[in-house]
């Protein structure tokens, strides 16, 4: 029995899940997502979205996004709301935004990762849920694709910080970056490689 049908077994009328994007990168948004599919649903394979191509992501996000039976919201919390909050605390804060603006009230999440302490709706954590529920894994899709699009935008902004190839991470080529060019107003301050790439030298 799925996730889904389990929380429907136990008299739950309106369940949706939900994944995020963007916890580790050293710049950009958090992104979540949260999806409730119609029951039944199938979707050819759709799965965890770190599981599959670029490509494959893309025409799933659009098959889900043109599908009014599905009922989704994608949310965010910005960086200055990373370096305020935290990121966990912000993570949770973009996963409430999603499913409290889904265009029908839900009476159950199902969110994947662990625990999130005094989510505003009834829910359950499910440890890599993108493999156990169709709709973590619809959310997964949503989340990823909306925040790489976002990323490839500001990589027009900032070309030289090639955030379309890595979306943020802390990889090489971006920390050099870094260096060279200074932080943007949308890297993460409170996170260790761009707080010391921010020290003076010499200290």
């Amino acid at each position: 029995m799925s996730a889904e049908a389990a929380a429907y077994a136990e008299g739950r009328t309106r369940v949706c899940g939900i994944d995020e994007a963007g916890r580790g990168p050293l710049a950009g948004p958090v992104v979540a997502a949260a999806v409730v599919l119609p029951p039944g649903y199938e979707l050819p394979g759709l799965n965890d979205s770190k599981k599959l191509t670029a490509r494959r992501r893309e025409a799933l996000y659009e098959h889900l996004m043109a599908d009014e039976s599905v009922l989704k919201c994608v949310a965010t919390a910005t960086v200055a709301e990373i370096d305020e909050l935290n990121i966990l605390r912000a993570t949770h804060l973009a996963m409430a935004r999603a499913a409290q603006g889904l265009p029908q009230p839900v009476d159950f999440c199902l969110i994947d990762g662990l625990a999130v302490p005094g989510f505003p709706l009834p829910s359950a954590n499910l440890v890599k849920g993108d493999a156990r529920s169709l709709s973590i894994a619809a959310a997964s899709v949503l989340a990823k694709v909306t925040r790489d699009r976002y990323m490839a935008q500001l990589a027009e902004q900032y070309p030289q910080y090639g955030f379309d190839r890595h979306a943020g991470y802390g990889t090489k080529a971006h920390l050099q970056a870094i260096q060279q060019y200074g932080i943007t107003p949308h890297h993460r301050r409170s996170f260790a490689p761009v707080a010391q790439m921010e020290l003076p030298l010499g200290l």
